[in-house]
C-alpha cells in the first residue's frame, strides 16, 4: 500500500468514489506488520491498490492498539506504518448519519434475534454497507450476520 492522493477517492456527497471497492478492517490492516504476514492476503492488498479504504472506527482501533504498547522500537515501527501506509495512503471513511441509521436498524434486528453485535463491529459494517463496499476481514463469524453486507476473508480466497 503506497501513499496516494486521498482526495481523488472522495465523492462530492461524502460517499466513496467508484474506484474504492473494499473496506479493510483492523485485522487486515495489522497483517503487514506481523513478523510473518499471510502471503495470499498481502498479494490481494497489492493487487487491489487504489481500491482500498478503511474507516474511522478501524483507525481508532489501530491507534489505540499502538498507543497501549510500551514506548520502544516496536511501537515506533507500528506508528510509522500507521502514518505512512494507512493514514496517508487510504481514505478513512466517517461514521456518518447514513451509517448510524443503517447500524441502528441492524442492531435492533440482531438484538431481536438475541445476538446484538459489538458497537465497533456494527459501526464498521454500517460504513461498508452504506458505501456499498466489500468488507475485508478475517472475522467473518461476527460480520456475516449483518444483512446486505458483503464480506470477504482474503486469507482464504
Amino acid at each position: 500500500m503506497r501513499t496516494s492522493d486521498r482526495s481523488a477517492r472522495a465523492a462530492p456527497d461524502g460517499r466513496c468514489a467508484l474506484s474504492v471497492r473494499f473496506l479493510l478492517d483492523t485485522h487486515v490492516l495489522f497483517e503487514p506488520v506481523k513478523s510473518a504476514p499471510h502471503a495470499g492476503l498481502m498479494r490481494r492488498l497489492e493487487s487491489h491498490e487504489g481500491e482500498l479504504a478503511t474507516c474511522a472506527i478501524v483507525w481508532h482501533e489501530l491507534v489505540f492498539g499502538a498507543s497501549r504498547l510500551p514506548r520502544g522500537r516496536k511501537r515506533r515501527a507500528i506508528e510509522a506504518y500507521l502514518d505512512e501506509a494507512v493514514r496517508t495512503a487510504l481514505p478513512i471513511l466517517p461514521y456518518d448519519e447514513a451509517a448510524a441509521g443503517w447500524h441502528a436498524r441492524e442492531r435492533a434486528r440482531l438484538a431481536r434475534r438475541g445476538s446484538p453485535p459489538s458497537e465497533a463491529d456494527g459501526q464498521i459494517a454500517a460504513i461498508a454497507a452504506v458505501n456499498e463496499l466489500v468488507l475485508v476481514s478475517s472475522n467473518l463469524r461476527d460480520f456475516r450476520r449483518f444483512q446486505d453486507l458483503r464480506v470477504e476473508d482474503w486469507r482464504h480466497v
